[in-house]
C-alpha cells in the first residue's frame, strides 16, 4: 500500500490506480464566444440527482478553455460511442474543434455532435472547488438517447466494451 496525503502526494500512482476504473467518455459543448462552438473532451463526468435531475463534470483549471467553460451557463454533454474515437483529437488541445464538423444547434446555440449514445443538455446549476479542476453541477434541461456502444476509457487506453 501506497499512503497519498499532504507530505506524500504521488500523483503518478493516484493516476494508475484511478486508471483502474472504467468511465464513459463525453466531449462538453459550448455556444463560445460570439457563437463559435467550442468542445471539451472529459471522463470526470458522474450522476449526482434524479429530483432535481444532476450531473457533474470537472474541467481542469490548466486548460486554455477552462474559463470558456466555467462560466457557460449552457451546455451539453455527448457521450460518445465507440466509434467515435476520432472525435478525441478533434477536441483535445490544440484540435480542429467544431471547424469542419457536422452539427446542429440546440435553442441554447450549443452545437450538438452527430452519433452522440447520449446527450444531456444542462444549464449550469452551481460550481465547486475540485482542486486542480472545477466542480460544475448542471440541471439536466433534456436528453437525447440512441442505440449504440460507448466509447470507454481504461487503463490509460481508450476502448469498447468487450
Amino acid at each position: 500500500m501506497q499512503e497519498i496525503g499532504p507530505e506524500n502526494t504521488e500523483a503518478v500512482a493516484l493516476r494508475d490506480v484511478l486508471g483502474r476504473f472504467a468511465t464513459g467518455v463525453t466531449v462538453v459543448s459550448i455556444a463560445g464566444e460570439g457563437g463559435q462552438g467550442m468542445g471539451f473532451t472529459a471522463n470526470s463526468f458522474a450522476s449526482v440527482s434524479l429530483d432535481p435531475p444532476l450531473v457533474l463534470w470537472s474541467p481542469a483549471r490548466s486548460s486554455s478553455r477552462f474559463a470558456a467553460f466555467a462560466a457557460a451557463r449552457h451546455y451539453v454533454i455527448h457521450v460518445l460511442a465507440e466509434g467515435q474515437t476520432d472525435l478525441l483529437a478533434r477536441f483535445a488541445r490544440g484540435g480542429a474543434g467544431f471547424d469542419g464538423l457536422p452539427r446542429s444547434i440546440n435553442a441554447e446555440g450549443v452545437p450538438l455532435i452527430a452519433g452522440a449514445l447520449a446527450r444531456i443538455h444542462c444549464v449550469q446549476h452551481a460550481t465547486h472547488d475540485g482542486g486542480d479542476h472545477l466542480i460544475i453541477v448542471g440541471r439536466v434541461t433534456a436528453v437525447d438517447v440512441t442505440a449504440g456502444a460507448p466509447l470507454v476509457f481504461h487503463g490509460g487506453h481508450f476502448t469498447a466494451l468487450a
